[in-house]
């Protein structure tokens, strides 16, 4: 994985960066050079004396759309340096966190955050922009979602979290949500930590995790456990 990871985030709205970027880990790795936030506001390229950078949706309806023109102008101010180019969509293909190992390994991304009722498609096409869903849900614009994605990777550098090891076993990095944790106090009201991890029996322990993990999946994701079995060797 890269050491100089690079996110270049266009918003209408560059105040609400870096947020939560800058705070705990993600901020203290800023500071260390681990990885570069580069925010560029949309409205430098918009037209006219009120930097206008949407207009009537094409065919009538609701809203308005981000000008083509507009968004190409913002998207080619930036040296791309192979990172994907990435727009933050509800109807984009969702974001797992196969992808999400694959942003972290390479250079960094380019996020593009839309508003209003959405991007000219001719843009989309123009510069073969990929459309990426956080989930079957609608947000505002796509800063919430690019700050999301830009964590989800930024994360996975070396050197960010304290226990790099602890990456390899929560959920999605063996195809299963992660098993349940305990720590102190020993009881909580009336319910004991399980025996078995009082024991220090590391191969029980392993089994007990890997069961409460695949029955957290099988019980709350059964596409994921679906996929599991599928897959299991």
């Amino acid at each position: 994985m890269s050491s100089s990871w690079s996110a270049t985030v266009l918003t209408l709205f560059p105040d609400m960066f870096p947020g939560p970027l800058g705070i705990s880990l993600l901020g203290k790795a800023r500071e260390k050079k681990l990885w570069s936030l580069d925010v560029r506001d949309i409205r430098d390229h918009g037209l006219g004396k009120h930097r206008t950078v949407d207009d009537t949706p094409a065919g009538g309806g609701p809203g308005m759309v981000m000008r083509a023109d507009v968004a190409a102008a913002a998207i080619d101010a930036v040296t791309r340096n192979a990172r994907p180019l990435i727009y933050l969509s509800p109807r984009g293909k969702p974001l797992d966190q196969a992808r999400v190992r694959d942003l972290a390994a390479g250079p960094g991304a380019i996020l593009l955050c839309g508003r209003f009722e959405g991007l000219d498609q001719r843009v989309i096409e123009a510069r073969q922009i990929e459309e990426v869903s956080l989930g079957d849900f609608v947000l505002a614009g796509g800063e919430i979602a690019a700050m999301a994605l830009i964590e989800a990777s930024v994360r996975l550098i070396p050197g960010v979290l304290g226990d790099h090891a602890s990456t390899a076993e929560e959920s999605f990095a063996a195809g299963l949500l992660e098993y349940p944790h305990y720590t102190r106090p020993q009881s909580f009201e009336d319910r004991p930590i399980p025996e078995v991890l009082n024991q220090g029996n590391h191969s029980e322990i392993a089994k007990f995790r890997q069961a409460g993990a695949e029955s957290l999946t099988r019980l709350r994701r059964p596409d994921l456990w679906t996929l599991y079995e599928k897959n299991k060797p």
